[in-house]
């Protein structure tokens, strides 16, 4: 008997086992993961963000960005260990442009930025950062981007923003900025035509300069192709200490130190629209606004005592 009852539990445990690895079994899993209260949750926010169905006219999903906050938390508090220095030079109210050093061939800057000040600010303003062309026509990505906030760079879609009383911020440097050679790291690349300086002249925004120290560090990047890059519509495919040499574990970013500097606000006031169509102008200001950037890049690298720890 004793025998007989064992057996009867081998049998048991095998018909567990089998139900649980066939594709019925597998089904029932989800289907009953997916009733949880948890899978609810989860299915119910990628399905809402994927689909659109709650977002802003610039395509924002303010629930996406509350499900995801405490991992971008994590990033800045515990992985990158940002100190963000001068946050009180962001307006209380009103709109803003916020202009930066751009790199890492992976861009964290921008939400960096925006949790630099949405974490420190004591009003906790948001920021609204302009993403170049190529990342939305990457599938996915660019539906992912635009529900964290990003908006595709542009003059109207900027000028919209500001309109709106938004903090936007401007990486002028683009691709060029996130595709540098580590042995160029924290050299500016050239900042576009001045787009950011005819806006504020347009709009009267005030524009604060931005230094972001650590990104360079994330992915440092010791060759990349463009050759490689043209099938898959990017820009550039860069070649790290880690990827593609770790797969996908070479995406995962270095865990390097960040330190973000505001500068005191630069004011267009005295500026006309009518004054935004003088380059000489706008490439004046905008070269004086570059300068301010790398002084303080400058500057914090000099002080800087560890890039890792």
């Amino acid at each position: 008997m004793p025998h007989d009852r064992h057996q009867a539990r081998a049998r048991k445990c095998r018909d567990h086992a089998a139900r649980a690895d066939s594709p019925a079994g597998l089904g029932e899993f989800i289907s009953q993961w997916l009733d949880s209260p948890a899978g609810r949750g989860i299915a119910g926010t990628l399905i809402s963000w994927y689909n659109g169905s709650n977002v802003d006219e610039f395509g924002l999903d303010t629930s996406l960005v509350e499900f995801l906050r405490p991992l971008f938390q994590f990033l800045y508090y515990q992985y990158f260990r940002v100190d963000a220095l001068g946050v009180g030079h962001i307006p209380a109210k009103g709109p803003a442009i916020i202009v930066g050093n751009h790199a890492g061939a992976f861009p964290y800057d921008g939400a960096m930025v925006h949790l630099a000040v949405y974490n420190n600010h004591r009003r906790k303003r948001g920021v609204r950062f302009l993403v170049d062309d190529f990342v939305y026509d990457l599938p996915i990505l660019g539906t992912f981007i635009q529900r964290i906030g990003g908006v595709r760079a542009s003059q109207e879609n900027a000028q919209k923003l500001i309109e709106a009383g938004h903090l936007i911020a401007v990486f002028p440097e683009g691709t060029k900025g996130i595709g540098k050679c580590y042995d160029e790291r924290y050299r500016l690349q050239r900042m576009g035509r001045g787009g950011f300086v005819r806006l504020a002249m347009r709009t009267r925004a005030p524009i604060v300069p931005v230094a972001i120290v650590g990104s360079e560090e994330t992915h440092p990047i010791i060759w990349k192709s463009q050759r490689l890059a043209r099938p898959l519509g990017l820009p550039f495919v860069p070649f790290t200490p880690t990827f593609p040499w770790l797969g996908p574990l070479g995406l995962v970013p270095l865990p390097s130190k960040w330190k973000i500097m505001f500068a005191q606000p630069v004011r267009f006031d005295r500026y006309s629209a009518k004054d935004a169509e003088d380059e000489e102008l706008v490439n004046e200001e905008a070269l004086g606004i570059k300068a301010t950037i790398q002084q303080m890049l400058d500057q914090a690298l000099k002080e800087r005592k560890t890039v890792w720890l």
